[in-house]
C-alpha cells in the first residue's frame, strides 16, 4: 500500500509538472501573438510610424521575397557560422584559461588584475584594432565574437572552480591524488553546471560581438544587412534581420538547455 501511495504521488507530481510546463507555454505563445498583434495594428492605425518600425506583415514580405532568391539564407549562412564559432573558441579558451589560473594559485594572484580591467574594458572598442591587426574579412569577425565572452567564461568558471567544497579536495589529497587527478575527479565534474550557465550568457555576447563586428567591416551578415538597410532606409529590412537574430539566438540558447540536461542527468 506504501509503494502505491508513493507511486500515486510521483504521478501526481509528474502530471502537475506537465500541467505548469503548458501552462507557461501558453502564455508565452499568447504573449507572442499579442506584441506582433498589437504591433501591427499600431502600425495600421499610425499610433507608430510605419516607415521607422515597420510592421509585422512587411518583415513577413520582406523575409518571403529574400528567402525566395536566396540572399537572406546567404546572409544567415555566413553570420550563423561566426557566431557559433566565435561562441565555441570563447568558451572553451575560456575554460582553458580558467583551469590554467586554477592549476597554479600564485599565476592567478599575478593575473588577477589584469583579468579585473579586460573584463571591465569595452570588448567592442576593440573592433577597429582587430579589425586591422587581423584583416576586414571572417577572422576579424569571429575574433570578434571569442573575444567578448572569453574573458566573463574565464572569471566565472575560474571562480566555481575555487567554490568547489574543500572537502572534496581532502578526500583526494589523502588517497595522494595528484593535482591534475583532482580536477578530473572532483573539481570539473562538480562545476559542469556552472560552465553551462556560461554557456548561455556566451550565446547572446557571441550574437552581440559578431554582429558588431559585421557592422564594421562586412559584406555579408545580419549585420551587414542591418547596416545596409538604415543606409537604403529600408527600416522592414532592419527588422527582418533583428527578428531573424532574435529567432536564432532564442534557438542556441534552447540547444544549451537541451544540453545542461542532458549533462545534469548523465553526470549524476
Amino acid at each position: 500500500m506504501k509503494h502505491e501511495s508513493e507511486q500515486q504521488l510521483f504521478e501526481n507530481y509528474q502530471q502537475n509538472l506537465k500541467r505548469e510546463k503548458k501552462f507557461v507555454l501558453s502564455w508565452q505563445i499568447l504573449i507572442l501573438i499579442s506584441f506582433f498583434g498589437i504591433w501591427e495594428l499600431a502600425s495600421g492605425m499610425y499610433w507608430i510610424d510605419p516607415l521607422i518600425f515597420s510592421s509585422p506583415s512587411e518583415i513577413y514580405g520582406v523575409l518571403v521575397e529574400k528567402f525566395a532568391d536566396g540572399s537572406m539564407v546567404t546572409h544567415l549562412q555566413v553570420t550563423l557560422f561566426e557566431t557559433v564559432l566565435g561562441f565555441l573558441i570563447g568558451t572553451i579558451l575560456g575554460i582553458i584559461m580558467a583551469t590554467v589560473l586554477w592549476s597554479s594559485e600564485r599565476f592567478s594572484n599575478i593575473m588577477d588584475p589584469y583579468l579585473v580591467v579586460m573584463n571591465a574594458m569595452p570588448k567592442v572598442a576593440l573592433g577597429p584594432i582587430i579589425i586591422v591587426a587581423m584583416g576586414p574579412g571572417y577572422l576579424s569577425i569571429i575574433t570578434m565574437g571569442a573575444i567578448i565572452s572569453v574573458v566573463i567564461t574565464t572569471l566565472v568558471v575560474y571562480s566555481a572552480f575555487r567554490e568547489v567544497d574543500p572537502n572534496y579536495v581532502k578526500v583526494l589529497k589523502s588517497f595522494k591524488a595528484t593535482r591534475g587527478q583532482i580536477f578530473k575527479e572532483a573539481i570539473f565534474p562538480a562545476t559542469i553546471p556552472a560552465m553551462i550557465s556560461t554557456l548561455k550568457v556566451n550565446v547572446g555576447l557571441s550574437w552581440v560581438g559578431v554582429v558588431v563586428g559585421e557592422f564594421l567591416v562586412s559584406k555579408e551578415g545580419l549585420g551587414y544587412l542591418i547596416v545596409y538597410g538604415f543606409q537604403v532606409f529600408d527600416f522592414s529590412l532592419v527588422m527582418s534581420s533583428l527578428i531573424l537574430i532574435a529567432i536564432f539566438a532564442a534557438v542556441m540558447y534552447k540547444i544549451v538547455e537541451r544540453i545542461e540536461t542532458f549533462l545534469i542527468k548523465h553526470t549524476r
